[in-house]
């Protein structure tokens, strides 16, 4: 990342529009990469770090969605959202389930778009912050570092994103006491809504996934209201 500045990989593989985006979010303090489809994208990742990466759905040589499972599979820690004209339900939902922090819809006024990436770094940012004085937690039989991003059981160890890492902490720090859906929502998405509280039910059941070998540790729902980690002592 040069200067300080928070580095962005576009994957947009219409001309204009990524050329467009790409030098507005310049203008805007940002470092850019523009991928114009997927294999670029996935070489561009291994030269470079980035904080975020906007991705299309429909590309020359894959689909979003599957892009995003490689990135997910491979960079763990990155963050990544959305930015697509496909606005049906079935495919919003899809894209939370691909792990997306965000799910935007094109056409976007790039204004807009540059406040929507400030606002999700900056709780991205907040979020790390959070856990900086405590990065490594026991769950019971897990061992949960914040700062790598992995819960391990016994040798195993279990990669997780940059949302799995986020909620889990909220949770572990909320532990045995009610985190309502409202509080998480606008704690981590910064907005309390029906696709992003589609979004958060995905996310717990990973974590119910990762966490299935430990008796001892459960995430209760509590009808309509929200989740509770319960660790017994």
């Amino acid at each position: 990342m040069k200067n300080n500045k928070h580095n962005i990989i576009l994957v947009e593989d219409d001309p204009t529009l990524g050329y467009l985006l790409s030098e507005y979010l310049k203008m805007n303090d940002f470092e850019v990469s523009w991928a114009k489809n997927g294999a670029n994208c996935l070489k561009l990742l291994e030269l470079n770090t980035y904080n975020l990466a906007i991705l299309d759905i429909m590309l020359p040589d894959t689909i979003g969605f599957d892009l995003a499972e490689k990135i997910k599979n491979l960079y763990p820690n990155l963050p990544f959202i959305f930015l697509t004209a496909r606005s049906l339900k079935i495919d919003v939902l899809k894209g939370f389930s691909a792990g997306a922090v965000d799910y935007l819809k094109k056409p976007i006024d790039e204004e807009e778009l540059v406040v929507r990436i400030k606002t999700l770094l900056s709780r991205l940012d907040y979020s790390t912050s959070k856990t900086d004085n405590n990065d490594t937690y026991n769950l019971g039989n897990y061992v949960f570092n914040t700062q790598k991003q992995e819960l391990i059981y016994k040798d195993k160890k279990t990669a997780l994103t940059n949302r799995e890492t986020q909620l889990l902490s909220y949770l572990v720090n909320h532990k045995n006491n009610l985190c309502t859906h409202k509080d998480i929502l606008t704690t981590l998405w910064g907005e309390n809504d029906y696709f992003n509280k589609k979004s958060l039910n995905v996310f717990i059941t990973h974590l119910r996934k990762y966490l299935k070998h430990d008796p001892s540790i459960k995430i209760e729902n509590i009808h309509n209201r929200g989740f509770i980690l319960s660790i017994e002592d």
